[in-house]
C-alpha cells in the first residue's frame, strides 16, 4: 500500500467518525436552559481537528467537507445549516492545521488548539448573523423565531440579535471549542502514533 493510498485511508476514517458524531446531538438547555432549544452540542469538529493536525490542513479540510456532504440529504435548513457548518468547520481546521505544520511542536498544537478555538467563536458569530438568523427569520417569521429565543435574559425585539449573537452563539461555540480543544489536547499523541504504526 502506497502513501497515497494509505493517507486517503486515514481521511476516510477521520471522516467517518466525524459524521457519525454530526449525527450525534442534545440541545444544550437540556444543560443549561438560557440557551435556545435548537442550539444542538455535537461533536464532529473533533476528529476533524485531529485528522487536520495528523494529516495536514488539506486532509483536514477533506474530512469537513465530507462530513458536510454526507449530511446534505438528511437536511432539515434547505442546506443553509450545513452551509454554515462547513465554514465553521473549515475555519477551525485549517486555522489550527497551519499553524501546526509550521510550528511542529507541542507549544504549536497549543496554539493551533487555542487559535482554532477563536476561529470557530468568530465563525460561528458571524455564520449565524449573516447566514442562519436571516434564512429562520425568512423561513418561520420573525416571531416565531424570537420566541424561541426569549429565554435569553434581557432579551427584546430591539437588541434581539446583539443579545443572540453575545449571550448565546459566543458562549455557546466558547464551550464547544474549548471541551473540544482539550480533549484534542489529550488524545492527539497517541492517536497520532497509532496513525503512524498504519
Amino acid at each position: 500500500m502506497n502513501n497515497k493510498i494509505k493517507w486517503m485511508a486515514k481521511v476516510s476514517i477521520f471522516a467517518a467518525l466525524s459524521t457519525v458524531l454530526y449525527f450525534i446531538k442534545f440541545p444544550i438547555s437540556v444543560l443549561i436552559p438560557i440557551f435556545p432549544t435548537f442550539l444542538e452540542v455535537q461533536f464532529s469538529n473533533l476528529p476533524a481537528i485531529i485528522g487536520g493536525l495528523a494529516l495536514g490542513p488539506y486532509g483536514g479540510a477533506i474530512i469537513v467537507l465530507i462530513r458536510c456532504l454526507i449530511k446534505l440529504p438528511f437536511s432539515h435548513t434547505a442546506y443553509v445549516g450545513e452551509l454554515a457548518d462547513l465554514i465553521i468547520g473549515l475555519a477551525v481546521v485549517l486555522t489550527s492545521s497551519l499553524i501546526y505544520k509550521y510550528h511542529h511542536t507541542k507549544r504549536g498544537g497549543v496554539l493551533g488548539i487555542v487559535f482554532g478555538g477563536v476561529a470557530w467563536v468568530i465563525a460561528g458569530a458571524l455564520a449565524n448573523y449573516f447566514i442562519l438568523m436571516p434564512f429562520f427569520i425568512g423561513a418561520w417569521g420573525f416571531d416565531a423565531v424570537f420566541g424561541m429565543l426569549t429565554v435569553i435574559p434581557g432579551i427584546t425585539e430591539a437588541n434581539y440579535m446583539f443579545y443572540y449573537i453575545m449571550f448565546a452563539i459566543v458562549p455557546f461555540n466558547l464551550i464547544l471549542a474549548t471541551v473540544v480543544g482539550l480533549v484534542t489536547f489529550f488524545v492527539y499523541k497517541r492517536t497520532s502514533m497509532l496513525l503512524h504504526r498504519m
